[in-house]
């Protein structure tokens, strides 16, 4: 918020967006699950697979090592997941970059069709959603939601780098109950 000044309904209001935002963030979360489901998945490999999906969507296919971030695995266990997709049919890895060490993820023509018949139906309703508000709403929205994100990464990145670098205590033991001598 910075400079800003809250009005008086503020509180309130802030609230309830950050209310509908966990609201909408379970609903996608579900919609993993269900995908999942459909599937014969884990939940975790169809996040990957999704975040895969979108990425060649936005054109900038996934590295294992960002998949990693992205879905928040180890190294080690992000590639025995990529193994799991690969050898299922759904992902191939390429060295298609001019340096042949960068390995990206692709996702197979026959899961793209299988996303495309799960999430198409999903995406028109959206689509009819937005299509209700004016382009400067949706201008300000995505501003928003972008801003959001941005606050959201950067806490993250925050407190990750604070548990990294302050030493950790060891747990306190509970308190062991004492006999009484007279039982």
């Amino acid at each position: 918020m910075g400079n800003c000044v809250p009005h008086a309904g503020f509180p309130q209001q802030s609230e309830r967006l950050n209310e509908a935002l966990r609201a909408y963030g379970a609903t996608y979360s579900e919609l993993a699950r269900q995908f999942a489901a459909n599937e014969g998945l884990h939940s975790t490999d169809a996040t990957a697979l999704i975040e895969i999906l979108a990425a060649e969507e936005r054109g900038a296919a996934l590295s294992p090592a960002r998949l990693s971030e992205k879905i928040g695995l180890t190294p080690g266990a992000t590639s025995t997941l990529i193994n799991r997709l690969e050898l299922a049919g759904h992902v191939l890895r390429s060295r298609v970059h001019a340096d042949r060490r960068i390995v990206t993820l692709h996702s197979t023509s026959g899961v793209q069709a299988i996303a495309d018949d799960f999430f198409q139906p999903l995406g028109d309703r959206i689509a009819d959603v937005l299509a209700k508000h004016s382009t400067e709403l949706l201008g300000k929205f995505e501003g928003m939601l972008g801003d959001l994100t941005e606050t959201m990464e950067s806490y993250i990145t925050a407190t990750t780098a604070a548990r990294i670098n302050s030493p950790q205590e060891p747990p306190t033991p509970h308190p062991q109950p004492t006999k009484d001598p007279d039982r």
